[in-house]
């Protein structure tokens, strides 16, 4: 099975299967080796999982449900929260994202300066056009990202997100990572965020990028 960070939690339809893995030796030389970040003792203290500095996560290549082609550069100079997840998920992604909009209120003007980024692990059945629907029915400013089989493997993969079709009767569901990454705006991976925590933990972690790169 996919390793994850510290605490993956992947999902099916009708249950929840709590999935967790504990990575903190490898976690812990990656921080050790990595130089992406200077050590400071200015730096914040997260009510997510801390992974600044992990050696994973560095970005992906995507298109978005417009068509366009995008790289987390594309919105460099913004907060990024990133979720992996599909349309037709019955309830943890709708909490996900109804969280991330009440996130987006509770920063007021602030909320101008984040992008939430919603990467399908189910492009079969997940159209452009059905991406855009549902990330409009949340917040109009969510994007949500697509691509073939292959770049969502790869784009998985590069954040240690775990997924996998489960057969449903004569259907299917996914089980997927439900963890939301947040990125500050030079693009560098520093929070992971259960999705046990509420829409306080999140603006709080988003705040503390926001207030750390406002100079």
């Amino acid at each position: 099975m996919p390793r994850s960070l510290l605490h993956s939690v992947a999902f099916s339809a009708g249950r929840r299967r709590w999935l967790f893995w504990l990575a903190l030796p490898a976690i812990t030389a990656g921080l050790a080796a990595c130089d992406r970040l200077p050590a400071s003792t200015d730096r914040p203290v997260f009510k997510g999982i801390d992974i600044t500095g992990a050696p994973y996560g560095r970005g992906f290549a995507l298109t978005d449900f417009n068509g366009q082609p995008r790289t987390l550069g594309d919105w460099q100079g913004k907060v990024v929260m990133l979720y992996f997840g599909f349309v037709q998920c019955p309830d943890v992604c709708p909490t996900a994202l109804s969280r991330a909009a009440t996130v987006m209120e509770q920063l007021g003007p602030q909320a101008a300066e984040v992008q939430l980024l919603f990467v399908t692990v189910d492009p079969e059945r997940d159209t452009p056009e059905l991406l855009r629907e549902y990330m409009a029915a949340f917040d109009p400013a969510f994007m949500a990202l697509t691509g073939s089989e292959d770049q969502i493997k790869v784009a998985a993969d590069a954040f240690r997100v775990y997924y996998k079709k489960v057969p449903t009767g004569s259907s299917y569901t996914m089980d997927h990572t439900a963890l939301t990454y947040l990125f500050d705006r030079q693009g560098r991976l520093r929070v992971a965020l259960r999705h046990e925590q509420g829409a306080d933990d999140y603006a709080a972690d988003v705040r503390a990028l926001l207030a750390e790169d406002a100079g």
